[in-house]
């Protein structure tokens, strides 16, 4: 665009030049609340709205495709666990108000503030890893995408196959978030219990399973469904950046050479933090053959909520059962999938 000189004696006038000022700060304005309210707003794709409306199948599968092409370039399955799994983990059964407001699979942890609560430091990245699938395959929900990378995540890393459902309505904005305080803690805080007061019910305990239980419990899920989800564990690393767990880096974490599901190795991941197993890309039943283990290598992550499922005398049962494989995926597989359902509003998958 030229100069023109008519526009110069234009801007010059002393009306104008107020008028300049004041769309000037208005443009600024405007410009902080966009950087502000970056990951409060959902993109809008086309004349829809965002809200799952009778998804089809060929997008469905579309998705899939590129999740999986995401997943075997990036080796990224343990952070798309845990997107889903705080996204669903959400979710309380006591809550009988109209959808959504239980919480759960919907989409909600994409939004500020939830995705800033300090349970879910990281996971922003894990959202933008997404936005291209959603960019392609606009009428399949959020929430649909973060529930099946975390289970294509799960089984092309040699985890068992988990019968999925699709169709999810996702959050449509921030005012659907759930409070902070829901998740579970690890270890105890500074006055030595287990959760807090927040969330939508207190899940403060003394110890560690009184603590898992208060918060599974209010998801609707059971003891079983606790100590198989725990397992998950098995896939993965805890970072003190993130959870504020785990080393730095281990020697199992510090960019060599770790094994895949088929076989091979891989140095295609971002070196740090601290796993529970040696083999942390691989999902099988490691995790329970290794916690109640002391003979482990020093540098594995065992935790006081790991810990807790081989000394709760209702947990043990379980821990040491899925100590088979087969036994261990099968009530994987159901958790999961209750999991990735609580909450959720299904339309037609047509």
């Amino acid at each position: 665009i030229r100069w023109h000189p008519s526009w110069q004696a234009h801007f010059r006038s002393p009306t104008n030049l107020i008028h300049r000022l004041i769309m000037k700060i208005a443009a600024a304005a405007l410009l902080l609340a966009a950087s502000a309210n970056a990951f409060t707003a959902p993109r809008v794709h086309n004349s829809r709205t965002t809200t799952s409306l009778s998804v089809t199948q060929a997008d469905l599968d579309g998705a899939q495709g590129m999740i999986d092409d995401i997943l075997k370039a990036k080796n990224c399955g343990p952070v798309f666990v845990r997107l889903a799994w705080h996204d669903s983990g959400t979710h309380d059964c006591n809550i009988k108000e109209e959808w959504p407001a239980s919480g759960g699979a919907i989409g909600s942890i994409r939004f500020d503030p939830e995705i800033n609560h300090g349970a879910n430091a990281g996971l922003a990245g894990a959202v933008k890893l997404l936005e291209p699938v959603k960019e392609k395959y606009p009428d399949v929900s959020y929430a649909d995408i973060f529930q099946m990378a975390s289970a294509r995540g799960i089984e092309l890393a040699g985890g068992p196959k988990i019968d999925m459902k699709y169709g999810r309505v996702d959050a449509t904005g921030p005012e659907q978030c759930s409070p902070e305080g829901n998740l579970p803690d690890a270890e105890a805080g500074p006055e030595g219990k287990f959760g807090g007061a927040g969330g939508t019910a207190s899940t403060e305990d003394e110890t560690a399973a009184g603590h898992l239980r208060k918060v599974f419990h209010r998801m609707g899920l059971d003891d079983e469904a606790i100590v198989a989800l725990s397992g998950a564990h098995t896939f993965g690393r805890a970072y003190a950046d993130r959870s504020g767990l785990g080393a730095e880096k281990t020697k199992f974490t510090d960019g060599s050479a770790t094994k895949l599901a088929d076989g091979s190795e891989t140095t295609t991941y971002t070196p740090g933090g601290s796993p529970w197993v040696e083999n942390w890309l691989v999902f099988d039943n490691s995790y329970f053959t290794t916690i109640n283990d002391e003979s482990t290598d020093e540098e594995l992550l065992k935790l006081t909520s790991d810990k807790c499922l081989w000394e709760d005398e209702k947990f043990a049962p379980f821990a040491k059962k899925f100590a088979d494989k087969d036994a261990f995926f099968e009530s994987y597989a159901k958790a999961h999938k209750a999991l990735s359902e609580l909450g959720s509003k299904f339309e037609n998958v047509e």
